[in-house]
């Protein structure tokens, strides 16, 4: 493994300021948060864009972003925010309807983008391999040998940038391979997911062999899987539905993962005292994720498209805006937590918006949580007196639509 990935590789699709990434703000190096404090302060529904309401100029592309001929108003409380997401009828995800077997291959015309009874049916396909009784099928098949195969990379050396060289690597080799593909190619298919003809590319000979011989594996999932359109015919999945699908997987589960465990580590780590905690009691895992995802979520923004004049919060919406949620002001609205702005792992528990929410929330969550805890645990299992490198730059949290930390230096062992 050691061999084939390539740690420059890794920090250009990884680190949010290269220019993989700058596209989504990756170059944004403030803390946002007193910001959209001030602005759910003075209502929680706003004209514009979170960007241009933070104060970041440049263009900024994500979910529901440019659209420059649309209005635009971003809401910023929990309550809101909520309200939006689960009302899938007057807020929907795409502007218009999607056809997943036109031809287009990527998110536009994938579940993301989907609405109602179609949505419905094509979630239904991958639900089952996604759901917590399945996390057990990706600990055993691909989460822990990632893991531990990373760790060995650098268990000797006494010191690790955990960033790049493990945070980064693990969901994309995860994802990859659940699909059957080979660790060499794992990077590739990363770097071209933004080019269709070079994924279908990497993934037709998957395919075309799982259709010929199934396995305990994720492409073979949806060769197999069957849908039942609207008129009540069955059939299997195109092709072209299977890359699309590939597609959003690759985005979601390389894409956002990888910047929540180095979330996740960077608070711990700046906290030695929680650290120690998790350390002594494994059972504190989950709460240190689950706060991880409140208090700093990885995208800390969704939007939507209003379907019909709306109003938010007694703001007038007009039919064809889009609707910004801004779920990293959301997660910290102090009507819904205590100390919101504290990273707390003992807090008592109460759903956050850090995985969405609504028919939409995230379909890889539980998978994710078993990634960053198993990453985690992992670490402390083997790197004893773990803690962040006292002669480096300590990590930072950076970017606007994709936030995660910079470099995170440790040394380890010793007393």
């Amino acid at each position: 493994m050691s061999q084939v990935l390539d740690p420059d590789r890794i920090r250009a699709l990884f680190d949010l300021r290269s220019s993989y990434n700058v596209r989504s703000g990756g170059d944004y190096e403030d803390d946002p948060n007193p910001v959209w404090r001030e602005l759910r302060e003075r209502g929680p529904v706003h004209e514009g864009t979170v960007h241009e309401l933070t104060g970041y100029s440049r263009p900024a592309m994500f979910q529901g972003l440019p659209y420059p001929d649309r209005p635009h108003f971003s809401v910023f409380s929990f309550d809101e925010c909520d309200r939006v997401f689960r009302d899938s009828e007057a807020f929907a995800s795409s502007p218009e309807a999607v056809d997943p077997t036109g031809g287009g291959i990527g998110t536009a015309s994938s579940m993301l983008s989907m609405g109602g009874a179609q949505h419905r049916r094509y979630r239904a396909l991958v639900q089952p391999s996604f759901a917590p009784a399945r996390a057990g099928w990706w600990i055993t098949n691909w989460i822990e040998e990632t893991v531990h195969a990373l760790i060995d990379r650098f268990a000797d050396n006494g010191s690790a940038e955990l960033n790049v060289d493990f945070c980064a690597a693990i969901p994309v080799l995860t994802i990859t391979s659940s699909f059957g593909v080979p660790v060499e190619e794992a990077l590739h298919i990363r770097e071209v997911l933004t080019d269709p003809p070079q994924v279908i590319r990497a993934l037709a000979p998957i395919v075309a062999a799982r259709r010929e011989q199934p396995q305990d594996d994720l492409i073979s999932t949806l060769v197999a899987a069957e849908i039942t359109d609207e008129d009540g015919t069955r059939h299997r999945l195109a092709d072209a539905e299977i890359y699309t699908f590939a597609v959003l997987l690759l985005l979601a589960g390389s894409g956002t993962t990888w910047k929540q465990m180095g979330i996740t580590l960077t608070a711990l780590l700046r906290r030695p005292e929680l650290l120690d905690a998790v350390r002594a009691d494994r059972s504190l895992l989950r709460p240190a994720v689950e706060e991880s995802v409140r208090w700093s979520p990885t995208d800390p923004m969704f939007s939507r498209f209003a379907t019909r004049d709306v109003e938010i919060a007694g703001r007038r919406i007009p039919r064809g805006a889009l609707v910004h949620l801004c779920l990293g002001a959301a997660n910290r609205d102090p009507a819904r937590w205590e100390r919101p702005d504290e990273f707390d792992i003992f807090r008592p528990m109460k759903r956050s918006l850090g995985f969405g929410g609504g028919p939409h929330i995230c379909l890889g969550m539980h998978v994710a949580r078993a990634e960053i805890s198993v990453g985690i645990g992992a670490l402390l299992d083997r790197l004893p007196n773990l803690r962040l490198d006292p002669l480096a730059a300590p990590p930072r949290l950076i970017g606007m639509y994709e936030r995660g930390a910079t470099e995170i230096p440790v040394v380890f062992g010793g007393s």
